[in-house]
């Protein structure tokens, strides 16, 4: 396979599926990069054969399938019973067993405050190939929440600066909290 690096920069768009029927609407469209985020041991050789036979490249969510442990053994599993490409996982160990085993690994990552930042900086494997930060979008979801409940709505986390706090309070956040201080006075 070519590079990882520039297979993504050539296919922006990656379809994360959560069922069959999302896969076969994967395998159905233009995308070229799966991730699988469900599975199980019995089923998860046949999902990545119907990818590998589609000529797509399928990562699992090792972290997602029933029957699977975090650890070495499960990585070797899917070496020799799968066709998949690479692995998702937010633990750094399989991300490390993965690269030993030729794997694509990409390591997962909730960063919700400025202490879950520092975190993925200091726990992030050097060798993993990608990493995957969750949540992607928050001003929209702000959005959508600030006009469906009926409560006021505080955003926080991560908010760095005057941008942020503009942006925050124009997506529908009735207000902001901060540790930084420098933002208290504006």
């Amino acid at each position: 396979m070519r590079n990882f690096k520039e297979l993504l920069e050539e296919n922006p768009v990656i379809a994360a599926v959560k069922d069959m029927n999302g896969l076969n609407k994967a395998l159905e469209s233009d995308v070229q990069v799966i991730f699988v985020l469900f599975g199980n041991i019995i089923n998860i050789s046949e999902i990545s054969k119907k990818i590998y036979d589609n000529k797509k490249v399928g990562i699992i969510h090792i972290d997602l399938v029933d029957g699977l442990a975090s650890r070495e053994i499960a990585i070797e599993f899917l070496k020799n019973n799968t066709k998949f490409h690479g692995i998702i996982s937010t633990k750094p160990q399989v991300i490390k067993a993965a690269k030993n085993y030729g794997f694509i690994a990409i390591q997962r990552s909730f960063i919700l405050d400025t202490i879950s930042l520092i975190n993925v900086k200091n726990h992030l494997v050097e060798s993993c190939d990608a990493v995957e930060i969750l949540p992607g979008l928050l001003f929209k979801v702000m959005n959508k929440l600030s006009k469906t409940i009926n409560k006021p709505l505080i955003a926080g986390g991560l908010i760095s600066d005057k941008e942020d706090v503009v942006e925050a309070l124009r997506s529908g956040a009735t207000c902001i909290s901060t540790t930084r201080e420098e933002i208290w006075d504006m």
